[in-house]
This record gives structure tokens, sequence and C-alpha cells, in this order.
């Protein structure tokens, strides 16, 4: 069953939401059996309850694929403007992904992205009728995590979150909120600062994450595939020696070359002398 979704904006394809209802098999079910079934595959995927901050200010839109998403197991907070998305993201509010509109009545999508993006690692997917490369190419390098034209299919969405927020888990960043290191070195995972003896460095995005990758299991050897896999991309064909480059990069900052130990011929690895606090 395929569900339309209009839209009280004339210039937005009036399918913006294809499938919402993700029906998961052909063929005769009741509502029971297919509420049991959905339940069933959210929480395979993600045991945890996953904590989905909506941006969008058409309620044609939101309200179908909250219900969608409910649905399916997550828990949504929606937000019709821009600034009360970087607010609810910046208050207590639980947040584990951002779904974001473009066309906001506010402030546009873009420049949530980059208030977000600018204090946080946390999964950011867009959702627009913008389809030019164009603006594919500016969201992305603005720091989401990925990009999607409506209309979509709410089945194509789940997976999408899914495969986000499992690379989000596998890079650390949603381990520790605070990880200190030996000299005085200090890791805030949630604001993605890194300190020495309360001096703030300034690390690259790569260089964070490198780094926030590596202290998510001190001691702990992660190849050389596995940080250009993570860190970089799964489909990375650059050359390997950038990763070099980087970890140079790193223990220069740091100012202790010793604190990224080299395992020959197989990767990298933190020294073990660690404390974190999830306080």
């Amino acid at each position: 069953m395929t569900t339309t979704v209009k839209s009280r904006n004339p210039t937005t394809p009036a399918r913006m939401v294809k499938n919402w209802q993700s029906p998961v098999a052909e063929g005769p079910k009741t509502d029971e059996e297919r509420q049991l079934l959905l339940t069933a595959a959210a929480t395979a995927c993600h045991p945890c309850r996953v904590n989905v901050l909506l941006v969008e200010d058409d309620d044609a839109i939101a309200e179908p694929l909250m219900k969608g998403l409910e649905r399916q197991g997550f828990s949504v907070h929606r937000e019709s403007t821009g600034l009360g998305g970087v607010d609810a993201f910046r208050s207590s509010t639980p947040v584990d992904i951002v779904l974001l509109d473009l066309g906001l009545p506010d402030i546009d999508g873009y420049e949530v992205c980059r208030r977000v993006r600018s204090d946080s690692s946390i999964p950011i997917i867009i959702l627009t009728a913008r389809g030019d490369e164009i603006d594919r190419v500016l969201g992305l390098e603005l720091g989401a995590d990925d990009y999607m034209v409506k209309p979509f299919g709410f089945r194509e969405l789940i997976a999408r979150i899914n495969a986000v927020t499992r690379r989000s888990q596998a890079t650390g960043v949603q381990t520790d909120d605070i990880i200190r290191l030996t000299g005085g070195v200090v890791i805030d995972n949630r604001t993605r600062r890194v300190t020495i003896n309360g001096e703030e460095l300034s690390l690259t995005r790569k260089e964070f994450d490198l780094l926030a990758l590596l202290a998510s299991d001190p001691g702990a050897t992660q190849t050389r595939e596995t940080i250009l896999e993570q860190v970089w991309d799964a489909h990375w064909y650059g050359p390997t020696k950038t990763l070099d480059v980087h970890i140079a990069s790193l223990r220069k900052k740091l100012g202790d070359p010793t604190i990224i130990e080299t395992v020959r011929g197989v990767g990298f690895r933190l020294r073990t002398s660690i404390e974190s606090d999830t306080n």
C-alpha cells in the first residue's frame, strides 16, 4: 500500500514520503500482525530506543512521518523552525539523530546543519525537495551524513537512519562523553572539543574523529583499514599516506609523540593509561 502525503506548500511535490506505513511483507495481514512485525524489526535494529529530532515545518509531511517512525520504535521530537531545532538540540532533549528539512521559515536548513555540526558529530540526514547536485554537495560539505530528495521511500529512510547511526556508534562518538588521557588531555565527545590542561586544541574534523576512534578503545590496535573506513569512507581509494600525515599532526598538537603508538605493519593504538567520565 502506498500512502500519498499532500503538502500545504504548492511549490513542494505532493508525495513527499512514500510508503510511510512501511508494510513489511506482501499478502493479507491484520493491523495487529503488522504492528508486531514492525516493532520486532525496529527492536532488532535498535535494542535501545533511538531519539530522532525532526526539523520540518510542513505538518502534512511531518505528522505522517512521525507516526511512521514511532511505529518503527523511534522516539520523535519535532520542531517546525530552524531556530527551534537548534535550541532543541542544545537543550536537554535527548537526540541521537537529526532529520532536517532545508526550506524552513526562519533560518534555512543549511544554517541549522552548520550550527549543529559545530557542536557535535551527531548524525544528520537532510530531507528536502531540492535535488540539484549543488544542493546535495553543499549539504554534505556542511557536515550532513546523508541527503534524501523528496519524495522518498519510508523504508529507504529507515535503512539510511540505521546505516548512519551504526557508523556513528562505530567511530566511538557515542561512547563516554568525557575521556581523559595522560598529559592533561581531555576529549569531550559531546562538544567535539579537545583540551590540554584547560587550553583548547585546534583540530580538524578528521583529526578529532581519528583521536576519538583511538580513544574509544584505548590500548586496542586499530588497523589502518578500519581507521580509513570509519574516519574517512568505506570506499576510500585515496593514498593511505594521508593517515600517517594526520597521525603525525595529532602527535605534534598533543605535544607527546608517544601517546599514539604505531603497531608496525598493522595500525595504531592509544596508550592505555586513560580515565573516562560519563558525568
